[in-house]
């Protein structure tokens, strides 16, 4: 036989553990070409929209060829390993060790180039829909075309060619230190089990959990109020970072063996055979994969975390901008403001005017703060808010030593909340009026322009709102006192309305605002954001998913004898597939729930910087990650069937 005969022999033989490791590498290829044929796409300028959105899309394209390099060198591992009993006979046949290297480099060649081939037709050929989901998600107005890129292409002939090269290193190291002795052993060694567990195994699996619970305890204290400096808030963050991945960690290490230790203990060790395939296989094997696992459940974590935040923005954007915004258009020139009405009327628009005089003072707020952060805000007892008359705000009525506070939001409440009732001090330059709080209200009543940092805006009676309007201080008036707000009756004509504004040039005032623009722009930016972390997110999802069913694939080949065995016994194939479902539940379940649980005390703790709305946006994501992930968990399942059924 030539060696021709024997590469093209080997492809053939080895093709049906090959086939999800080459659907993964063109899917690889696939998301690379496409992504990097976005940023030679003349039509993804207004998409980038900044020097930082171009940025964000190269550091992208360089985290992708991290997690592709990655897969295709544990891939590549497992499948070497695996081979190396064949590796072994054909040196005995009398093979040297460079022979065998030229062999093996034929194979991935044929395969890794094959693939990238056909993986870069296919990125060409969604790249247009790419676009266009990209341009959907984030409001650009632009027409999406099939490109074709010269420099996206080479880009990722040279690194996937890198990658390959690196690969071969690899391999040829790997062949260069192995006798044909070791050849023989490498398949049966590749998994350390332990038969006993220590004492010191447990304390580290009590300890792994430990950490975890105290991480997930302190990320849930992090913007309570108990950390009042920024040294504090700093602190906590290292802390829970470590705190997670060290416990992650142990968890893998000791913690999985000794739940499952307890579980055969109370059950005496009498288990039947789905708890032999499953519980103890497991014990035996997840000692072994701790840190694989502990990279896929913190990355993991990691994108579904990031994901979520920026969905969460990217779904409160509407609600962020009317809690922030009151009006459709805020003006705060009254000139401007004559300007774009007699724009709207002009075009027939019908709109409803709301203005308000808006005065700067000093309160005392020390009677009613709950916690302030150290060294982030100004002194309680002199801060300078927004004060407006109840007079202007319809459905609010107040007596003389009444006040309200209005725009608060979950943000502002987590660096400095109030309590619900208390004495405040509102002065000018000489007067000073004691005043009764009431509460505080979400809704607020002026722009974002007078909102000194996001503090609250004060509503007082009439009489005390011209008290402290008669004793003003000048130094800490803004330069416009007042508000002018502008509402369009009918939501249809909203557009033709923004529009207007654009052309008045409005929108480049940092003091105007449009309700609209505000939303729109906020979709755009994190709708950018989001689509990088869903494209590496789901490039991660797909190469871990390989890794962990790689992973069961070796495994079952090791324990095909037990299957042999079993069968022989009398148990059939059903009997031992519920013992393997069981066990793919355990080895891909375990992975994800932590990482979920990660991700949400993670998206629990800070959320509230990121938008308005958790739960919906935060459950979409982590249910189309759950649902996406259990596919190679049920993939697993089928490839366990067929080694049962050619086990006797």
């Amino acid at each position: 036989m030539s060696i021709n005969q024997l590469i093209f022999q080997n492809l053939k033989a080895n093709i049906k553990h090959y086939y999800l490791y080459v659907f993964a590498l063109m899917f690889s290829v696939a998301l690379y070409f496409a992504f990097v044929t976005l940023q030679f796409d003349p039509a993804l300028d207004q998409a980038k929209g900044s020097i930082k959105g171009a940025a964000a899309i190269k550091a992208a394209s360089i985290l992708l060829i991290a997690i592709v390099a990655i897969f295709n060198l544990y891939a590549n591992n497992i499948f070497v390993k695996r081979r190396s009993k064949e590796i072994g006979l054909l040196q005995l046949i009398g093979m040297t060790k460079m022979a065998i290297f030229r062999i093996l480099s034929a194979e991935n060649f044929i395969l890794y180039f094959g693939s990238l081939l056909v993986g870069t037709f296919i990125g060409f050929s969604v790249s247009k829909l790419i676009l266009m989901i990209l341009f959907h998600i984030t409001g650009v107005e632009a027409v999406a075309s099939l490109h074709f890129s010269l420099q996206a292409l080479l880009q990722t002939v040279l690194v996937f060619g890198a990658v390959y090269v690196f690969i071969m290193l690899v391999n040829y190291v790997f062949i260069k230190r192995q006798t044909i002795l070791s050849l023989f052993r490498v398949s049966t060694s590749t998994e350390i089990k332990v038969k006993k567990m220590s004492l010191s195994e447990a304390l580290l699996g009590m300890f792994g959990l430990l950490l975890i619970l105290s991480g997930y305890y302190v990320s849930s204290k992090l913007f309570s109020g108990d950390f009042t400096t920024m040294m504090a808030l700093f602190s906590a963050m290292i802390f829970i970072l470590g705190s997670v991945i060290i416990g992650t960690y142990l968890f893998y290490k000791g913690s999985v063996r000794l739940i499952l230790n307890l579980i055969r203990t109370n059950k005496n060790g009498y288990l039947n055979v789905r708890e032999v395939l499953s519980l103890s296989s497991i014990m035996f094997r997840m000692k072994s994969n701790a840190l694989l696992l502990t990279v896929i459940t913190t990355v993991s974590a990691l994108a579904i975390g990031l994901l979520s935040l920026s969905y969460i923005s990217y779904y409160s954007a509407e609600k962020t901008a009317k809690d922030n915004v009151p009006a459709n258009f805020s003006i705060t020139n009254s000139e401007d403001a004559d300007k774009f009405k007699a724009a709207l009327d002009a075009h027939q628009i019908k709109h409803t005017d709301t203005t308000m005089e808006v005065i700067q003072t000093k309160a005392n707020l020390k009677g009613i703060m709950a916690s302030n952060m150290k060294g982030l805000l100004q002194d309680p007892s002199s801060m300078t808010i927004s004060v407006v008359s109840d007079k202007n705000t319809p459905g609010i009525n107040l007596s003389a030593n009444e006040t309200l506070f209005t725009g608060t939001n979950d943000l502002m409440n987590k660096f400095m909340s109030f309590k619900n009732s208390g004495q405040i001090e509102l002065s000018g330059q000489q007067v000073v009026i004691p005043q009764t709080y009431l509460g505080s209200k979400k809704q607020s009543v002026i722009s974002w322009y007078y909102s000194n940092g996001s503090l609250p805006t004060a509503i007082v009676d009439e009489s005390v709102f011209n008290r402290l309007k008669q004793d003003l201080d000048p130094a800490i008036q803004r330069k416009y006192s007042l508000y002018m707000g502008i509402d369009i009756e009918k939501e249809a004509e909203l557009q033709t309305a923004d529009q207007i504004f654009k052309e008045l040039g409005f929108d480049k005032n940092r003091s105007y605002d449009s309700r609209q623009k505000i939303a729109s722009d906020q979709k755009n930016s994190m709708g950018l954001i989001m689509f990088i972390v869903g494209f590496l997110g789901l490039t991660f999802l797909i190469t871990s998913g390989c890794i962990l069913y790689f992973k069961q694939m070796d495994e079952s080949e090791d324990e095909k004898p037990t299957y042999t065995i079993l069968r022989k016994l009398g148990f059939t194939q059903n009997d031992l597939l519920k013992g393997i479902k069981l066990k793919q539940l355990f080895n891909f379940g375990i992975p994800l729930i932590v990482g979920l649980l990660h991700s949400y005390f993670a998206v629990q703790s800070g959320w509230f910087l990121f938008g308005a709305e958790l739960w919906t946006p935060m459950m979409i994501v982590m249910v189309l990650y759950t649902a996406l992930y259990s596919i190679f968990g049920i993939l697993s399942v089928q490839h366990y069937k067929k080694v049962i059924r050619k086990s006797l």
